[in-house]
């Protein structure tokens, strides 16, 4: 304490040394006494996170789950099958071909500012153990997370679903392996489904589960 002050010498209470394979808590006592023991981050961020107060606000309606990690919150969007309305940039100089597509039910990994995380499910999800499948879209990469390009996305996550169709699609990102009858040609499948009602749900590769994605296993959003 800087001299002058009439307040007593602060005593060392807790202290924590972290190592590359473990953290070691030191806890002094009184008579100069001291306690050694390994504990966990687990443990630490417990301790720490009793002092905290989190909450996700008001949330939409399709909402699937909130979640926070290391790179900030995520939501999860489900959007039903539907038909999507979507344009495919296939020359920088030449017009976008226009589509009318059926999807199948789709969820949305989804941070503000940030492009999605996609996957596709035959219903909406029930459990965990529900299988997910590769997303039939361009702009997508094999774990899920898909392509920015030039599209910037806003502040608010349930607009984003609708953001992703509404930009160009490019041939960016990875689209082989995304349908059974056509593994080495997105292209083919959406001019197959081009105007048509329905998705062939049998028609999808399976990527995981539910779960997966809930523990972090699935696309990253950091592209």
């Amino acid at each position: 304490m800087p001299e002058g002050l009439e307040i007593p010498a602060d005593k060392l209470q807790l202290r924590l040394d972290f190592y590359s394979e473990s953290i070691v808590l030191t806890e002094y006592k009184a008579e100069a006494r001291a306690t050694v023991r390994l504990v966990s981050a687990d443990a630490i961020a417990g301790a720490l996170a009793r002092d905290l107060t989190f909450s996700s606000g008001l949330l939409p309606p399709d909402v699937l789950w909130w979640q926070s990690g290391r790179q900030g919150s995520q939501v999860a969007l489900w959007r039903p099958s539907k038909i999507w309305r979507v344009a495919l940039k296939e020359d920088p100089f030449k017009p976008a071909r226009r589509f009318r597509l059926p999807m199948p039910g789709l969820i949305f990994l989804c941070a503000p500012q940030r492009p999605p995380a996609i996957y596709a499910l035959r219903r909406r999800p029930q459990t965990p153990d529900d299988r997910i499948y590769q997303a039939p879209t361009f702009n997508t990469f094999s774990g899920g997370g898909t392509c920015q390009g030039t599209h910037k996305y806003g502040e608010v996550v349930s607009g984003i679903p609708e953001e992703f169709f509404a930009s160009y699609f490019t041939s960016a990102g990875d689209a082989r392996g995304r349908s059974l009858a056509h593994p080495r040609s997105l292209l083919e499948l959406w001019e197959e489904l081009d105007g048509q009602k329905e998705y062939p749900l049998d028609d999808l590769v399976q990527q995981g589960t539910v779960a997966d994605l809930m523990h972090g296993k699935g696309g990253t959003l950091w592209h």
